[in-house]
């Protein structure tokens, strides 16, 4: 019916190969994700990031099986624990001699207040500041294989999202569903200041999946049941996907670089998330957080 067409939203009609490609898509194994695997997987090799192996293995056995792809490969990574992404990197640094997608997919939502294994507040540490640092150690590789793109799943939740400098990791206050939106923000401020710095050498563009009936509501007993009861006006994980997929390979992106994308096409974002000096600010924060320079 045309009122499910309207929901699907945009599909992405590049029939674009990634032969000889290597792609990274981080938590992979479910959603969104899994389905951006599936489809760059029947175009070139892709290695699935991921904290729970053995769901990851589930998924991608299955998406070799589907694809008739060998080159679909499980690495451990735990975006709450900034060791595990070192040793992600170091390990695939070492294996892999290539990069030209890094897909930063992974997230959490609505979480009961927690930390990271770094003392981070759960939405900030795994969807900011865990992506940030993974996209810091793999980017001499993307640039060696330029042309090259980095992909950060944001969301519209952005609109709704500060970024609290006083109280970054929410100990002074904090609401699970603001988290959300403030770290998803932060995904949006990220691309747009790290395309600045790249100058396209590296293309990085964000983008909002949709409404997405996935596992992403697990934490909150009201949403999985609204989820349930509006599933009809949601996205299927396939029809979510499809926007990622469109960042990732598209020709018509080439040089496009520092925008944010909805259902295939560029969308507006918030006066937030175009401020450049907060975009700015949140660089070094998040840079003296995770005890690196990155100039």
């Amino acid at each position: 019916p045309s009122c499910r067409r309207y929901v699907a939203g945009g599909r992405c009609k590049s029939t674009a190969r990634l032969e000889g490609k290597v792609v990274i898509i981080t938590g992979a194994n479910t959603g969104i994700g899994k389905e951006t695997a599936r489809d760059l997987a029947q175009r070139g090799k892709v290695i699935i990031a991921c904290r729970d192996l053995a769901k990851a293995e589930a998924a991608a056995s299955e998406i070799r099986a589907e694809t008739g792809n060998q080159q679909v490969i499980v690495k451990k990574l735990d975006l709450a624990d900034t060791k595990s992404i070192r040793e992600f990197a170091e390990k695939f640094l070492a294996e892999e001699k290539e990069l030209h997608i890094l897909i930063n997919n992974a997230g959490v939502m609505l979480c009961p207040y927690s930390k990271t294994a770094d003392g981070f507040e759960m939405h900030l540490g795994v969807n900011h500041l865990g992506h940030f640092l993974l996209t810091f150690l793999l980017l001499e590789r993307l640039k060696q294989c330029a042309p090259a793109r980095i992909v950060n799943v944001s969301s519209l939740a952005h609109h709704g999202g500060r970024i609290r400098f006083h109280d970054l990791q929410g100990e002074k206050c904090y609401n699970r569903g603001l988290a959300y939106c403030h770290s998803k923000l932060a995904n949006v401020l990220f691309t747009r200041e790290l395309a600045r710095r790249l100058q396209g050498k590296v293309t990085a563009n964000a983008l909002h999946p949709g409404s997405v009936y996935s596992e992403l509501v697990r934490h909150s007993f009201v949403m999985t049941w609204l989820w349930k009861i509006f599933s009809f006006f949601l996205k299927t994980p396939c029809e979510g996907a499809q926007t990622s997929i469109y960042c990732a390979v598209a020709e018509e992106l080439d040089s496009v670089t520092g925008q944010y994308f909805s259902d295939c096409q560029p969308a507006y974002v918030s006066p937030r998330g175009r401020d450049d000096e907060i975009a700015k600010k949140l660089w070094s924060v998040s840079c003296e957080l995770l005890g690196i320079q990155w100039d």
